[in-house]
Parts: structure tokens; sequence; C-alpha cells
């Protein structure tokens, strides 16, 4: 086989509740996540030994050993086929970086998992996509919801998957102020003495406003609070977010520090998007279909 290439969508937690928090100091979680049509891409080519290079906007600083998850992901696969008689002597992995580092749509975590289906394509390796999913939560707690890129309701640590209310055709607009923000030290200022309790879920949304407004109404982001006091940043995007003309919410995803909004179709969207990237250019800003 030549090379094989997987697209790494970029995670919106479209509400994100802190629960609880297990004995372990891991915190449980109940959030709404869809993917954008837009990101980052892992190609992977044969060869006889593991190797990664990286390119795009922002591949500057990282490191390309086996501290990337990437490199983490494609050892801890090898060795799982390997031990089941599949021959996976190596690959050579190219990852295009176009997502901003520690932005709260789970760049690294989609990169792992785009790697771990690349490479189950290019080694011809035939994984029950449940014990994939285990593999993949050894690398982060967001890798599993990642493999699929599709809509679900993510519980526990990111381990419990659910099916999603049926989800409209939207867009969305992602903006980053270029400030990267630690999830340790964001969930290290959340106050735990009233976690938060599960929304109940409609069965769907028809249009882009339905959903924005269920949103607003029932939901939150827990973790926007402390993120907002370590990163004041996010305060300026999401109000440029808001006075977007079509905008139905403005909202934090994940730890941050970037932003959404929710757009009836692409023109609005990219109407946004370009008004946004004029307003600051040193913005990172991006309109995408959510998927």
């Amino acid at each position: 086989m030549t090379a094989l290439s997987v697209a790494a969508r970029p995670k919106i937690n479209l509400y994100l509740h802190v629960t609880g928090r297990r004995e372990d100091g891991y915190h449980l979680l109940d959030s709404l996540v869809c993917f954008a049509g837009a990101g980052d891409r892992i190609t992977a080519t044969p060869a006889s030994g593991l190797s990664l290079a990286i390119n795009g906007p922002f591949a500057a600083g990282l490191d390309t050993g086996h501290g990337n998850l990437v490199m983490r992901a494609a050892t801890a696969l090898q060795d799982r086929v390997r031990g089941a008689g599949s021959d996976a002597s190596g690959a050579a992995l190219v990852l295009e970086k176009n997502l901003p580092v520690a932005s709260g749509i789970g760049g690294g975590s989609a990169d792992a998992a785009a790697a771990l289906n690349a490479l189950c394509g290019l080694w011809r390796v035939d994984i029950p996509r449940a014990e994939l999913a285990v593999l993949a939560l050894t690398l982060g707690a967001d890798v599993p919801v990642c493999l699929d890129s599709r809509s679900r309701i993510m519980r526990g640590i990111g381990e419990v998957l659910d099916e999603a209310p049926a989800m409209p055709p939207a867009w969305t607009v992602l903006v980053n102020p270029m400030r990267e923000v630690s999830t340790a030290a964001v969930f290290g200022a959340l106050d735990m003495s009233a976690p938060s309790a599960p929304p109940a879920l409609p069965p769907g949304f028809e249009t882009a406003a339905d959903l924005g407004a269920w949103l607003s109404s029932a939901t939150r982001n827990d973790l926007e609070g402390p993120a907002r006091v370590l990163a004041p940043e996010i305060d300026t995007v999401l109000r440029a977010l808001s006075g977007c003309a079509g905008a139905h919410i403005a909202r934090m995803s994940g730890s941050g520090a970037t932003c959404f909004a929710l757009f009836d179709d692409q023109a609005g969207a990219e109407q946004a998007a370009h008004h946004l990237s004029a307003m600051n250019g040193a913005w990172w800003v991006q309109a995408a279909p959510l998927i």
C-alpha cells in the first residue's frame, strides 16, 4: 500500500458539565461533543521503522520523538498488532499541524486518533472499534471520542460514549486568541463544592437556532469561568463572537482558549470569520461545517 491520509478533526464541547471527581483525582464529565470539518491531517507511508515529521502553520517547536502523542499512539498500536502476529514493521508519519496547540479543541487527541485509524489501514489490521477505543483511552481521555469524529455524549473521564441527539445542519466559527491555556491549571482552579448535574437531553434539534437556544438555556461550560480568569483574552473573543450577525451562541470549548459560535450556514459563518480576522489579525479564526 502507498500513503494513506486521514483527517484529524477539531473537537468542540458544545457544553461541558463537571459532574464529580474520582478518588484518583480524575474529573467526571458530561459533554455534548461535535466535530468541525477542518483541522490537522495525518499521512502514513510504509517504512521499516516508525518516524514522525511535522509541517504546517503550528509545527514549530513540536516534538517529533516518542514524547509526541502521535508517536505514542503508533507505538502502542504496533505493540498490539505485533503481539497478535500481524506485520506492522513501521510507518513514516507526517502530521500537517493546522490547529493551535493546547487550545481546548482536542488537537493532539485528534492527531493520535487519526494516527490509529491511518495505521490500521496501512497495516491492514482489523481491530474491533471497542478494543481500539480501550487502547485510545490509554493515550488520553479525549482520544476515544476522536476515533470516529462524530457527535457523541461523552461521560465518565471520556471513556463512556453515548449517542447524541440528532444534530441540525450548522456551521461554526472557531477563534483562538493565540494563548495556550493549561488544562491542569483550569481544572485546579475549578470550584468542586457543587458539581453540575447532566442536562435533560432532547431527542434532537431541527436548526442551529434551536440548538443554540437549548445550549444557552440548559447548559454551560463549567471550565469557562476559571479559564477566563487565567486568560482574560477569552472574554474579548467571546464578546467579539457574540457580536457577529447570525451567531446563535458564543461559548468556550473544552478548557480553552478556543471559543466557538454557531451559525445557520456557510455564508454567515464565513462573513463572521472575515470580520473577526479583520478585527484582530493575530487571532486564529476558522469557519467550518459541523460534522
